[in-house]
């Protein structure tokens, strides 16, 4: 048995294993274990004899049925993923049904695998998934793939099948620009070039087709990126630990590195490096679970991107390019919010452009669609809700690939392939045509700030402290009402009962969505001559843009309570308040910018 230093060197490769339904998929997996010793002592035995006991004839795609029974009962080997070894390597071996559904899995568990196995019946011949499933390893980035044509015995052996298979395979995956790294012929009911060469053939066998398989570039030498699950923070017993968590996905970071948070760009540097139970480290390379904290504390979100300062930068805009493959049960359509997942990022995304779409299935391409099929892959322009931090998937695949949610199901996943122009193409067409469309009442809004003696304004309170937030909006808007004004607090809290009902589950969404609310509605009371305060608590300079363009035409004013935070918040907004003042000072020195800037004249007062 190999020492647990031996254990902590060995490479370890995740493969995904592919094929159209009853091709002989969870055969080969089950082969794979048994052959390599992978299974728990006397497991196959235990299946054989219970397949003697039910006069039924034993087939390895047992092993992953009782592998998963175990699995439910405790046990750490599952159908789902399992775990074998070569002299070369440790393998991960991920599996999935073989029916159409698979599609969906795939997408969104399948695309880090490093390598394919791909299974063909020989009898049966390439079906519509085969081609879907190399379709979908191209777009997904596997490159290397090893086609298996099983059930040779079925046609007595016969290589003139499997090489007419061979030749057609080979020429269909040509198209989609994927080239396998061999076809092997295999039985693997009867474990032949499975494990072990069979007389006839002269080929590697499955298992030294993957030995072969170079492990990929390593990510540890790759710039360093972290995507950001979560911020934990710490008071008990004076711990005042700020710890940004996540998992390396490459490179590595150390002690005192200068970093950068992608979008927002805010900079720190490494403070300490966090283990769970043990004690902090000096540095965390790709594949490490870790906890960083940082020399200046930053408001980080879930979803930013943590790079090294001095790496190459990550791609940040709004519009991508991608090629996806659509799953829904409804089209891509324009127009439609759906929500795009990348590494840890989830954002409200649409359609902005068709440029191209095929039939995974056939290849066939098609002309002048404006919204994407089920099981087309399309190239497509979308556009996002707020900047975004990415890599193109020819550089990271880790991340450039992405899945598309809509209504709770994964319905596309694609890979980036170009980052456009930050335009907000579609938050300028969608204020253009609100604003072409807006249907005015018979009063008009200068009327309405001509009676309530002051401009309309939406007031964005922002900061890290939401209860001081609440405090000086509402004591705001007491002292504009006192004085006579049309003053209006609006809570974000009421949006989530209200306007907001029904809005999707997920926190980082949610909260994109709740803006985009806050702007519309704001929208409207403006409109009504008001002076509208809100409470934004540690909005970043996207959110105020958004209220900004949303509000529109109308005019926003942003006040900031932050001291030493200021920088660290990194947003310009139009007064700073230090929160250690009396509440009265901080609403007086609001109230006399509303003056400055003729919200408010003087003959007012």
């Amino acid at each position: 048995m190999a020492s647990d230093l031996d254990q902590a060197q060995r490479e370890q490769m995740n493969v995904v294993v592919v094929g159209h339904v009853d091709h002989g998929k969870s055969t080969v997996i089950g082969r794979l274990l048994a052959d390599t010793g992978a299974l728990p002592d006397g497991k196959l035995e235990q299946i054989q004899a219970f397949c003697r006991r039910n006069a039924r004839p034993f087939e390895y795609a047992f092993l992953l049925d009782a592998l998963k029974d175990e699995q439910a009962q405790g046990i750490t080997i599952d159908s789902a993923r399992c775990f074998f070894r070569s002299r070369q390597r440790d393998y991960i071996i991920i599996d999935a049904p073989g029916h159409i559904e698979f599609l969906k899995n795939m997408v969104s568990g399948a695309a880090r695998a490093e390598a394919a196995l791909l299974v063909i019946d020989a009898h049966e011949g390439i079906r519509e998934n085969s081609r879907r499933h190399g379709t979908m390893l191209s777009m997904l980035g596997v490159q290397q793939v090893v086609v298996l044509v099983n059930k040779m015995d079925l046609v007595g052996y016969d290589l003139g099948v499997f090489a007419a298979i061979e030749r057609e395979y080979t020429a269909f995956l040509d198209r989609v620009g994927l080239r396998p790294a061999g076809f092997v012929p295999i039985c693997a009911r009867d474990g032949i070039n499975i494990a072990s060469r069979a007389p006839w053939y002269e080929g590697p066998t499955v298992l030294e087709q993957l030995d072969a398989f170079p492990k990929e570039s390593s990510r540890v030498a790759q710039p360093f990126r972290l995507p950001v699950q979560d911020i934990y923070k710490f008071t008990a017993g004076g711990d005042d630990r700020r710890i940004v968590a996540g998992t390396v996905e490459t490179g590595s970071i150390a002690v005192d590195d200068a970093v950068v948070f992608y979008p927002s760009g805010k900079r720190s540097a490494v403070r300490t490096i966090e283990a769970f139970n043990r004690p902090p480290q000096t540095e965390a390379s790709a594949g490490a679970a870790t906890g960083i904290t940082l020399h200046e504390e930053l408001y980080i979100r879930p979803g930013e991107l943590m790079c090294r300062a001095a790496d190459p930068a990550p791609a940040v805009t709004t519009r991508l390019r991608v090629s996806l493959f659509w799953m829904g049960k409804a089209p891509l359509r324009p127009g439609q919010r759906y929500k795009l997942k990348l590494a840890t990022a989830r954002v409200p995304v649409q359609l902005a452009e068709v440029r191209g779409v095929m039939d995974a299935a056939d290849l066939s391409s098609s002309q002048g669609k404006v919204q994407v099929e089920r099981h087309d892959v399309a190239e497509c322009v979308l556009e996002t809700a707020k900047p975004l931090a990415f890599d193109l998937a020819s550089e990271m695949a880790a991340t450039g690939r992405f899945v598309i949610v809509d209504n709770y199901e994964i319905a596309g996943g694609g890979i980036v392939l170009q980052a456009l122009a930050d335009e907000r193409a579609l938050l300028a067409a969608h204020v253009r045509q609100r604003e072409a469309g807006w249907e005015t009442g018979a009063v008009a809004l200068a009327e309405r700030e001509a009676r309530n003696r002051h401009r309309a304004k939406l007031v964005v309170a922002v900061g890290a402290d939401e209860a001081a937030l609440r405090e000086f909006g509402r004591a705001l808007e007491r002292r504009l009402f006192d004085a006579g004004h049309a003053a209006y607090y609006l809570a974000l809290s009421n949006l989530a009962r209200g306007i907001e009902a029904t809005a999707t589950a997920d926190a980082l969404v949610q909260r994109d969505e709740r803006v985009r609310h806050l702007g519309e509605l704001a929208r409207i009371l403006t409109a009504s001559g008001q002076l509208v305060i809100t409470a934004l608590p540690e909005a970043d300079q996207t959110d105020l843009e958004l209220l900004r363009a949303l509000n529109a035409p109308q005019e926003i004013l942003t006040v900031q309570l932050a001291d030493e935070r200021r920088a660290a918040l990194g947003i310009a907004t139009d007064l700073v308040l230090d929160p250690g003042q009396p509440l009265a000072a901080r609403v007086q020195s609001a109230w006399s910018l509303l003056e400055e800037r003729q919200i408010l004249p003087d003959f007012v007062i």
